[in-house]
């Protein structure tokens, strides 16, 4: 599958109790609070979460994916028999698992939650008996509705994602047809349905459009995501609230297949956070002014080798970015850039110091909070809460 439809379509995969400290600061920008607040971690393992380390395919563990304004996190976790659960846990620490109807028991079926606005509503999918996927949105009341959008494909791993939702009810995701082509949906909160297919997306199995998780559906109803063209590289796009839809590429971008500009956030003021690919299958960060500015975000200890390097996640309404970082040995790490340009980094204090371990950032809200997970010295998978 080609990396840029791998890489949205895995922020549905795809993505302690002591005091966190940032590792290194950089940027020019001045901060307008000389004395912050010491940021804390906990660390965040639903009842009933699997304790396998290395578990393949999908690994055992708690995934937190977003933090909503109040505090309220949605994930997944996946249980001893591989079976996947969703869960929400309130601002006072209280987890409650879900399970969409319909959804399979069997090993790596099962339900997810990917995004939840402010009103605690949560987008997600299930997985069937026969694995094939399907939209799913649970109310603030509980009460769970799945959903499938027409043309979606009916086979193993095709069929329908929901991977955000906005404050007034409208749901972006992406389905895979019959051939696999991926397409991006937008259903308003009526349920209606409307495809978006961007220009020059390719028709090849694993090949078209697809919005990405979490933040990529501003309450503007202005979408953001990336299309993977016939030649397998990867583009940004933005498509407006009145349907126009512009295409854009970061300067460096490379060229190659799996290569490209991936936009993974968009907040009110139309900023948009991403990440491109350059030709050494190098990773940078990039922001994305209203105006069309670009500026490339790199952790100073960030690796410069292939599959190394800068990767963000999320942005809030006042422009702080989330995301992680690989250093040179592999080890995840994140980071957070504020609106001023600084950038901190840090690591829960239980993550794991060895290659494909560390921590990886999924979301923030406009206080700061982050939510993710950690992989640690065993490898097994933990959620996180960062809070200042």
């Amino acid at each position: 599958m080609p990396r840029g439809i791998r890489a949205c379509l895995a922020t549905a995969l795809v993505l302690a109790l002591s005091a966190c400290t940032g590792a290194e600061s950089s940027g020019s920008g001045p901060s307008p609070d000389p004395s912050p607040p010491i940021p804390s971690t906990i660390s965040i393992d639903a009842p009933g979460a699997g304790t396998v380390a290395g578990q393949v395919p999908l690994p055992q563990g708690t995934f937190p994916y977003a933090v909503n304004e109040t505090g309220t996190i949605v994930g997944h976790f996946q249980d001893a028999n591989n079976v996947l659960h969703g869960f929400i846990r309130s601002p006072e620490g209280i987890m409650v698992a879900f399970d969409a109807p319909g959804a399979g028991i069997g090993a790596f079926q099962g339900t997810q939650g990917f995004a939840i606005n402010a009103l605690g509503e949560v987008v997600g999918r299930s997985y069937d008996a026969g694995y094939v996927q399907h939209g799913m949105l649970r109310a603030s009341d509980g009460t769970i509705t799945t959903f499938d959008v027409p043309g979606a494909g009916t086979g193993a791993d095709q069929g329908t994602l929901a991977t955000n939702i906005d404050t007034a009810g409208a749901i972006a995701g992406t389905y895979l047809d019959g051939n696999d082509v991926v397409h991006t949906f937008l259903r308003a909160p009526d349920g209606v349905l409307t495809p978006v297919d961007a220009p020059g997306a390719g028709t090849g199995a694993f090949q078209g459009t697809a919005v990405c998780g979490v933040d990529c559906l501003n309450s503007q109803g202005a979408m953001v995501g990336v299309y993977t063209d016939a030649n397998n590289v990867n583009h940004a796009f933005l498509r407006a609230s009145d349907g126009t839809l512009t295409t854009f590429d970061a300067p460096g971008a490379g060229a190659g297949a799996g290569q490209g500009t991936f936009a993974i956030g968009i907040n009110l003021a139309g900023v948009i956070e991403g990440l491109y690919l350059d030709s050494n299958n190098v990773y940078h960060g990039f922001v994305r002014a209203a105006d069309g500015t670009m500026t490339v975000i790199d952790v100073p200890s960030a690796g410069t080798g292939p599959s190394l390097g800068t990767l963000p996640s999320s942005i809030n309404s006042l422009g702080a970015i989330t995301g992680n970082y690989l250093d040179a040995n592999n080890v995840t790490h994140g980071f957070q850039r504020d609106q001023y340009g600084t950038i901190t980094t840090f690591d829960v204090p239980a993550a794991g110091t060895a290659s494909d371990r560390g921590t990886t950032p999924a979301s923030n809200n406009d206080s700061n909070v982050i939510t993710g997970w950690y992989t640690d010295a065993s490898g097994l998978y933990h959620g996180f809460l960062r809070t200042e």
